[in-house]
């Protein structure tokens, strides 16, 4: 297995790490966990486009990872009430609209990478995420101002959320096609 392909693994790792130091509000860990966890994410890329690395498994693996970390952080956030439910349930619904589609072009052979306008969603979400957890971490007023900004690259990310998700079914509906 090349390096891309482990540092897209340990993101996965770090998952249940960081879930464990937000359920005891142990924020600051949280935030250094995720924010190490989402350069793996840069660094895999990287790594893999400028050595020749790139590999089915990370075409599918890469993105799976992101969304395993990013939605683990949103699970939590919508039980504290930092993220609003409708809003974890519209980005699923587009996560397994694409995940369907995805699968059904490997049934015929294709795999489809993630397109710019996802990976766009993907970084605000990595970005509003320790914005958010920043907040919930300290008391005086610029953590406010953290989260308030935490809360503004969230609903940039669910704008984009929503133009990738129609980007991506209209670019690909030839996979329903028979």
């Amino acid at each position: 297995m090349n390096l891309p392909n482990k540092l897209t693994i340990a993101r996965v790792i770090a998952v249940p790490f960081f879930v464990a130091a937000y359920m005891t509000d142990m924020y600051l860990i949280a935030f250094v966990l995720f924010i190490l966890a989402s350069l793996t994410d840069m660094l895999d890329g990287k790594i893999a486009r400028k050595y020749n690395l790139v590999t089915n498994f990370g075409k599918i693996m890469d993105p799976l990872a992101d969304k395993v970390l990013v939605y683990s952080a949103f699970c939590m956030m919508v039980q504290d009430g930092l993220v609003p439910g409708w809003m974890l349930i519209l980005i699923l619904a587009r996560e397994f609209t694409i995940a369907g589609m995805r699968t059904v072009a490997a049934s015929e052979g294709l795999v489809i990478a993630a397109g710019m306008s996802g990976k766009i969603k993907t970084v605000l979400q990595m970005i509003a995420v320790p914005m958010i957890l920043l907040g919930e971490a300290g008391t005086t007023e610029i953590f406010h101002y953290i989260a308030v900004g935490g809360q503004i690259f969230l609903w940039a990310s669910l704008i984009m959320t929503v133009y990738s998700g129609v980007e991506y079914v209209t670019k690909n509906i030839g996979v329903f096609k028979e």
